[in-house]
């Protein structure tokens, strides 16, 4: 995998800890719903954008609305991306669960990769307003209900409390009815830490798409017609093409490489399948330890595990496993433990 902090281009790890791996056993995961890495929801623009969206796919019907601040932007999205891994880590062990959540704003820029500065909370403070205001219409089914509606994508926020700095403290946010019943169902998929680190709003979707469709998959294949549009970018289709050419030179994309194939298509590759002449292929997973990890962590991405473990074996240095079965599974019990003593 190409190192993704040498010459790529990508934001800073702001806030770097001594082992990456024991964060992740703390810090819950970062988590993304299903129907918007799937659809258009967000902008891509880094200006105020103040288009009516209006999107159709298949049998899916969406129409964005932005308020006098914008449409809400793929940027803004790493709130909802925060309280959505929030609420599953706590599902996840065992606890109720509200639309409400009250955060500490420091804690929500720090594990979304943001900056702590005063421009940094003021940047907070305009994204709820943004998220608050952008309204969505749409049929997406959501927790195996298709119910056309209409619905701000948070209900509502408010500042808690200052600091006599006047510094933000805490933030209370309510999460629509149709995100949290995502939520519920578990509609969701584990993301790279690193999703944070990309720079650029076309990279951010576009690494949303490769994680939702690649899955189990050896790769994905798509049309540059159809990924302008699941895209939702507002350029044409050759600056589309010469920015996904731009990407695939660049070769950071967390976890996936792209490659341009003949017809016009892109072809999505999930980096931990390919291996390189002369290397081992890693652990392999037997069906049946599969079957036990999801039997062991009910609800959870076992796919989204499995990604961390390996990654987290490759930091290890690659070392020989007599029964990488029964190490992947002892890896699931302590990510649970940890989970649950949150």
């Amino acid at each position: 995998m190409a190192d993704l902090s040498i010459g790529s281009g990508l934001l800073p790890d702001r806030h770097p800890t001594g082992d990456f791996f024991v964060c992740d056993i703390f810090d819950a995961l970062p988590k993304d719903d299903l129907a918007t890495m799937e659809h258009p929801i967000f902008s891509l623009s880094t200006r105020p954008d103040k288009r009516i969206l209006s999107y159709s796919h298949n049998d899916v019907e969406i129409t964005v609305t932005p308020s006098v601040r914008g449409l809400a932007t793929i940027h803004d999205k790493d709130i909802l991306i925060y309280c959505i891994s929030q609420l599953i880590a706590g599902l996840n062990s065992g606890r109720v669960v509200a639309r409400t959540l009250v955060l500490r704003a420091h804690d929500l820029l720090v594990a979304t990769n943001r900056e702590t500065s005063g421009d940094g909370y003021k940047r907070l403070r305009d994204a709820f307003e943004r998220l608050a205001g952008t309204r969505i219409t749409t049929n997406i089914e959501t927790g195996g209900r298709e119910v056309t509606t209409g619905f701000g994508l948070i209900e509502s926020w408010q500042i808690e409390r200052r600091s006599k700095g006047g510094r933000m403290v805490n933030v209370q946010v309510t999460i629509s009815d149709w995100l949290f019943r995502a939520i519920q169902a578990k509609s969701v998929l584990t993301l790279s830490r690193d999703y944070f680190r990309l720079r650029k709003p076309l990279e951010r979707r576009v690494y949303e798409l490769a994680r939702k469709h690649c899955g189990r998959q050896a790769g994905w294949t798509i049309s540059v017609d159809t990924l302008l549009k699941k895209s939702g970018s507002a350029s044409p289709r050759r600056v589309f093409r010469k920015m996904m050419r731009d990407m695939i030179a660049a070769d950071h994309l967390p976890g996936y490489q792209i490659e341009e194939q003949p017809g016009d298509l892109m072809r999505f590759t999930p980096r931990d399948v390919v291996v390189e002449p002369g290397q081992e292929a890693g652990p392999i997973l037997s069906t049946r330890t599969m079957e036990q990890a999801r039997d062991l962590a009910p609800g959870w991405d076992v796919y989204g595990l499995e990604a961390e473990w390996r990654s987290y074996w490759h930091r290890s240095g690659r070392p020989a496993l007599r029964s990488p079965g029964a190490a992947f599974l002892g890896f699931i019990k302590v990510r649970i433990t940890q989970d649950a003593g949150r």
